[in-house]
């Protein structure tokens, strides 16, 4: 498998989708968001990025689960394995590409996981608490389990907070079985984008997201039914534009805090990867200011250094 990663507005999409075309490949999205149907702008799902010449990119995990519903790392996992196994069987090469740290990691390092049930008693009970208060009993929890597994997301609102502080009392009473996740061996390409340069795109990304309707997309959904608090669980775009189209923020206020909030998630990106590498992946950072065949051809060449070999069935 190859995979690709990097921060949002570093280009990733358009450069798996490229070396796709070249190698004959399917691109295995690790999105956390863009699993949602009708989720389109708001998620910078691109779609136009997946025709390369007169080829259309196959991509599997988009568009997979209903607006409103919940999707988690165990989900994913099952659907990545059926996505592969899929791949592989058709004899084409799978290119797993995104930015969630954590569901890259989950697939890279074959996690070993276990669905955590909802806890209605334990709902009950931190149900009017504070984000503050959430966010510490999150933190002693996470202490006394020794996991890192979930990054500042967890915290975003209170409906994160309490799922989070859900799977940690499940884990931290309830024994995790193991379960099979197959050593699945992977190239890891990051695109590695200056701190400038991915300021200045977030911010022109964001002015053309809005002109191409991503206000019209939110208040599409909540006419069809989805209550906001549902929309704002999801984060950055969905939060923000979610606020602004119920009056609680101004059109300035939106943009500001929501620029400023994709500039803190690039970031935390970052930081994930750049763990990741602490943790022994290995990864190699090639320049997003590169033309896309340059990159291509820079793929090849890491691939001839390293002695990748094609993927293998499960």
């Amino acid at each position: 498998m190859i995979t690709i990663l990097g921060p949002t507005a570093s280009g990733k999409t358009r450069l798996a989708a490229a070396l796709a075309a070249d190698v004959g490949g399917e691109i295995i999205s690790a999105d956390s968001r863009q699993v949602y149907r009708r989720m389109d702008i708001g998620t910078g799902k691109d779609l136009g990025d997946y025709v390369v010449g007169d080829k259309h990119i196959r991509c599997h995990l988009v568009d997979i689960r209903e607006p409103g519903t919940k999707y988690n790392l165990f989900a994913y996992q099952q659907d990545f394995l059926q996505a592969y196994n899929d791949i592989m069987q058709r004899g084409m090469t799978p290119i797993l590409c995104g930015g969630t740290g954590l569901y890259l990691e989950a697939v890279l390092k074959g996690y070993l996981l276990s669905p955590v049930p909802q806890n209605d008693e334990l709902r009950q009970r931190l149900e009017g608490k504070s984000l503050d208060e959430l966010t510490e009993m999150l933190k002693e929890l996470k202490r006394r389990n020794g996991t890192i597994m979930h990054n500042r997301t967890d915290v975003d609102t209170a409906q994160r907070a309490i799922r989070a502080i859900e799977i940690e009392e499940f884990h931290l009473h309830t024994p995790v079985s193991d379960r099979f996740f197959p050593k699945i061996d992977s190239i890891i390409i990051g695109v590695d984008i200056s701190r400038e340069e991915r300021r200045k795109r977030i911010t022109t990304r964001l002015r053309q997201r809005l002109e191409e309707g991503m206000v019209e997309e939110v208040r599409a959904l909540l006419d069809s039914g989805i209550p906001a608090e549902d929309l704002i669980y999801y984060g950055l775009e969905y939060k923000y534009v979610t606020e602004f189209v119920i009056g609680k923020l101004s059109f300035e206020e939106m943009f500001r805090q929501l620029e400023i909030a994709i500039h803190q998630f690039a970031k935390r990106q970052m930081t994930w990867f750049r763990g990741m590498e602490r943790r022994g992946t290995h990864i190699h950072w090639i320049d997003a200011m590169m033309p896309v065949d340059q990159k291509v051809k820079a793929i090849h060449e890491i691939m001839r250094e390293t002695g990748d070999t094609a993927p293998k069935p499960i």
